[in-house]
Parts: C-alpha cells; structure tokens; sequence
C-alpha cells in the first residue's frame, strides 16, 4: 500500500498440554513454548511495529512461587527488545544454580510456564505509551482472579461500555475500549469465583480446599456471555486466567480472524493461517478458523472445547487482510490476490485501449506483487485467444515469419519503481519536505517509450497523498504518454472503526473527490442536509440504523469519481495523461467469496456502531474537528 496506514494487531497463544520434560525430551530444550512464542510474533510482526507484549502463566505450583511473569515493549524493534528481556531475566536466574529438572525450573526461572500469551500492536487508539501495549493485567491475591488480556479489536460503543462499568459501582481509570473490555471481564470473573465461593462454604468446604473446586467449576462460557453481551466492533479477545485457564473470543461478525490448531502435545492460537503452518510445521486442512461470535476455551486440566458465546450476525470478515494485511503465503490468500488482479484487468485494457503491444506493467509497493501476476496471467490469457483467432484468420498459408511475429507478442513486465532507503524529512521547509517525499521511490529509466501506457498496480488508494507527491511525479520522469495507477480494492469511502486505522472522512481521497463533484454540480448544499440528519441521529438512545454519509456518493458513478481522483492527483509539472482505476466491489466480492466485509468501500457496516461512527466522522469534518468518531 503506497499510501502507508496503521492497521489491526495479531494476537498469539501457546497451551503446552505435556510436562515441560516431555519437551525437553522430544525437542532438546525445557524452552519449547517460549521459542514457539517467539516464532509466533516474528511471523506476526507486519500486523503491528507500535509495541509488543508477551505474558507467562505457570500452572500447578507451589504457593510462594512467581505463577505469572509479563514483559512489553514500545521500542521500535519491541519484539526483539522483549525477547531479550526475556533471555536476559532467564540467565540471570540461573546464575549459579545447577537447575536441570523441571520442579526447580519451574520455580527459580521465569517464563518456565505452561501457558503463553503474544501480542504485536499498532496503536489505532490512544498514545504509544508502554502503558498502552498488550498484554494487560487484574492482579488479585486470589488466583483465579487474576487476569491477563490481550487482542486485536476496536470497539464502537466505549462510552456506554464506562458508563456501563460505573452503573455497577466500579471507577476505571480510563475511557478506553482495551481498560473497558479488561474491567467488565474481570468484573464477572470475580462474580464467578465469588458465587462459587459462596456455595461452598455453605456447603462447609474450608478455603484451602475451595481452590480446585473453583477451578473446576468456573465457567468461561458464561463469564464471555455476560461481559461481551453488549460489545459492538470486532474483536479477537484472548485471556489466561491465573490459575491456568485461557479462551479467545471471535466477535459475532467475524470481522477479525482467529486461527488454532490443536493436538495431543499443544494447543495455539494465531491471527494469521499461515503463521501456525510454518511455526509447527502442518497442513493447511489442520488450522482451523474459529468460528465467529463463539470462544475457544482450554480449562486448566487441557480440556479443549468451542462454546458459543453470543448470536451469530451474517459473516463480515475483513476484505482487507485479503487485499493487503495479511500475509500472502496463506494459500486461499494468495489465489485471491491474484484473482483480485485478474478481474481489474478488463478495466485496464478499455483504459488502454487494447493495445497491450505499447503497454508496460509494473506495481507499486511490492505488496502488490501477486495482484500483479494476476493481471500477467489476464494478460497473456487475452493474447493466447488474440494469437489463436489471428492465426485461423491468417489460414493454412500463414508464413513462418508472419507465425514468428504473432506468436512473440508478450506482456512487457518491467520493475519500475523501486522503494528507496527511508529518507529523513529533517528539513522545516514544508517545499524542500515535499521534495524529500518526492524521492521515496527511485525508477528504471530507458524502458518506458514515449508511445506507452504505463500501468502499476497499487493494493489500494487511501489518501493519494503517496501517489501525488512521489510516485506520479517520479514516474512522470519516464515520460510515458499514459500512466495508469491500478487498485486492487474498490475505492475507500468509509471510515472503519473496526481496528483499522482508517477514522477520518476528509483523509480519503474518494470522500474528498466527491466534494469536488458536489461542488462543480452546485450541489454543496447537500453536505448541510446529511449534517443535519446526522446531528439528528446523534441525540438518539441505542442502535443506529441508516449512513446518512452515503448520500454524498449517491450522485456520481464510481467512473465519476475516479476520473475526479485522477484529476486532482495530477500537478500541473505531470505531463502524461493520469487515469485511476479502482476493482470493482462486485469484482471483489467474487475474488474473496468468505470474506465479505466492505463497509469501507459500500458504507455497509455489520455493526449498529459503524453507522454511528460513519455519522460522527462526518459531524467532526463539518465541523472542522480534525479527530476520531469513536
């Protein structure tokens, strides 16, 4: 994505279900879990550079014995720098001990547990501090009290959340979704261990002898279904209880993934496919999605279960890990990028004109790399018929040269741009920045004519900014007499409030396209109209139905607006002719079939929040609030 934007978090769990010896004997190392942690999170590292977490639990030891160990990190390199905490806690634990058994491992050396928590976060709300990064912790003196959470969500109704938290007499510290989510589980977790409690010294079971029955007794399922009752926005919750208990929760849509895999030695959890493939090394068939609105629940004892936990709303999952987040070594993935590039190529050869002979195709940023081979195959698809239909027409006479000359029409594929060392913008000039910025990507001169298209394919066009002050200018060098920029996914004309940092209206670049097309119509006043009905709808109580944003768009043609995009992205020292293609969203859909969720691009948001905050985003642009709506 040219157009860099913060985006999700990925979460990472880890059950060893054997003794730590079992490990030791088969793999050589009492450290398998945290080694696999550590797998985990560097194959995660792309869903999130702001900050990095990870939290030990060790079950069944003796009371006087640290059971918990966290460490977090918002260094720039975070997973490495906790990594090293971690190493370095480990040896100087160990100085001058003779620790070779597990007893005494467990005891003496931190991180020696059983039950493992990750997380790599990008901050989509609130600062970087360290006390923004994952995993968070309730401390209690009673164990199965203690909490530890984690997660990769957003959710849209914080404020009623707190005010929620406060009806029940608490007081939180802050008006965060993560303190929020953190406080209302841990609020039913004790309700939980307190009711068992309760019951059994009626029943005249002593204190001592309570804990493993709670433990037993304690139900996740329940504690899930009462505290995310009322959560609206995607989520993908993991937790670990004190005593050894640990579940991860999927919101009800399906909006942000969650993989596991099981057998008899472990159980682990990841956001992406791919990533528990390579780290245990198994089938694809072997990783299974967790279902959405249900909870993977593995008790103390290794019981393993999937509860539902709250009423399934139609599948929404995010497009957008298809498009671009995730990585593409997942195999569905990976044929659907390329999909995704097949079905824009029709576009690009009207935009062309059909003539793929003066055509050079290239992409930007190398995200877009298996888009690209999907518009290659398109390609040379269409010219195998073209080849085929010339040669009948040529006839049984046709000349070995004339046959020579058909056959070696290829694609011009060439490696265009390339993206340079990260320059630093030091300079307080705002023209000498732009400059800078300008220089972010180098190009491949001499194999661009001035009779060619030139075509690059983008996995998206957010705010444009990226494509206006560097990639069009530096392609312009070439002299082309046409550049094409190609996006992947349709145009961006939502916020998402979902975990995507994407929470502005007036940064895209199709929001503000309108505007201009609103305003070469006479038709501005309409902007007063939607502000009108959306203050309207701010005064309401509950569930918000309609996007009233939508009708901003509803004037122009998905052409319209592109054709504006290109407009106002070409400068006037540019020289060829600009035009943007966007997929189309029916095109989309077709290419990633089980992961319909497009509200960024169709304003469909599978929420009641998402229309709120979609209504809030456009209150705060009227009037002039540069901040979030949720």
């Amino acid at each position: 994505m040219s157009d860099f934007i913060k985006h999700e978090c990925g979460i990472a769990l880890v059950r060893l279900l054997k003794p730590l010896s079992f490990y030791k004997e088969k793999y050589g190392s009492y450290f398998y879990g945290i080694d696999k942690m550590y797998l985990l999170m560097e194959k995660q590292h792309n869903r999130g550079q702001d900050g990095a977490g990870i939290a030990s639990v060790k079950i069944g030891v003796d009371p006087g014995t640290r059971y918990i160990d966290r460490v977090r990190s918002n260094e720039q390199n975070s997973i490495q720098d906790i990594f090293k905490q971690v190493n370095n806690q480990i040896k100087f634990s160990m100085r001058g001990h003779n620790l070779e058994d597990e007893i005494s491992l467990q005891k003496e050396v931190p991180f020696m547990g059983n039950l493992f928590l990750g997380h790599v976060r990008y901050g989509t709300f609130g600062s970087n501090s360290i006390e923004s990064v994952h995993p968070f912790i309730k401390q209690s003196n009673w164990m199965h009290k203690n909490l530890i959470v984690a997660g990769n969500f957003n959710l849209t109704n914080t404020k009623q959340l707190f005010n929620d938290l406060v009806e029940i007499g608490q007081h939180p510290k802050e008006m965060t979704d993560t303190v929020t989510v953190m406080e209302k589980i841990g609020h039913y977790l004790d309700d939980e261990v307190s009711e068992i409690y309760q019951q059994l010294k009626l029943d005249g079971v002593s204190k001592k002898d309570s804990s493993p029955i709670i433990e037993e007794e304690l139900n996740i399922q329940n504690i899930l279904q009462r505290s995310a009752k009322n959560w609206d926005g995607g989520y993908a919750m993991a937790g670990l209880l004190g005593h050894g208990d640990a579940f991860v929760l999927r919101d009800p849509a399906g909006i942000r993934p969650a993989f596991f895999y099981q057998d008899d030695e472990v159980v682990v959890v990841a956001s992406e496919r791919p990533v528990i493939q390579t780290v245990f090394n198994v089938k694809t068939e072997d990783v299974k999605e967790l279902e959405h609105g249900s909870a993977l629940i593995i008790k103390k004892n290794g019981k393993i279960s999937v509860e539902n936990i709250l009423e399934q709303l139609p599948k929404k999952s995010c497009s957008f890990e298809r498009i671009y987040f995730s990585r593409g070594s997942d195999e569905s993935i990976y044929q659907e990028r390329k999909l995704l590039g097949k079905y824009v190529f029709p576009q690009i050869l009207e935009n062309i004109h059909y003539d793929i002979e003066n055509t050079v195709f290239s992409y930007i940023p190398n995200t877009a790399e298996i888009s690209f081979y999907g518009i290659i195959a398109a390609a040379d698809e269409y010219l195998n018929k073209s080849k085929i239909d010339e040669i009948f027409k040529q006839g049984r006479k046709i000349k070995e040269e004339k046959l020579q000359e058909i056959l070696s029409v290829r694609p011009r594929i060439e490696k265009i741009a390339i993206k340079d060392a990260k320059l630093r913008t030091f300079i307080s000039s705002d023209s000498t920045r732009d400059d800078l910025v300008a220089h972010v990507y180098d190009v491949t001169y001499g194999v661009v004519k001035p009779t060619d298209n030139l075509v690059i394919i983008d996995d998206s066009i957010v705010r444009g900014t990226t494509l206006k002050k560097s990639i069009l200018k530096i392609l312009d060098r070439l002299k082309p007499k046409k550049i094409i920029v190609v996006s992947s996914a349709p145009q961006i004309r939502y916020p998402d409030c979902y975990g995507i940092d994407m929470a502005k209206l007036g940064d895209f670049i199709a929001f503000r396209a309108a505007l201009e097309l609103l305003k070469d119509h006479n038709k501005l006043s309409l902007l007063d109209e939607v502000y009108k009905l959306c203050k309207q709808q701010q005064s309401t109580v509950g569930a918000v139905s309609e996007n009233y944003v939508k009708m901003i768009y509803d004037s122009f043609s998905p052409n319209d607006i592109s054709k504006k995009i290109a407009e106002m992205l070409k400068t006037k020292n540019i020289k060829s002719e600009i035009e943007i293609i966007f997929q189309k969203v029916e095109d989309l859909h077709q290419a990633c079939p089980n992961h319909l969720g497009d509200w960024y691009f169709t304003g469909d948001y599978p929420t009641p929040g998402g229309n709120r905050v979609v209504n809030e985003a456009f209150i705060n642009f009227y009037e002039g609030r540069d901040q979030r709506a949720y």
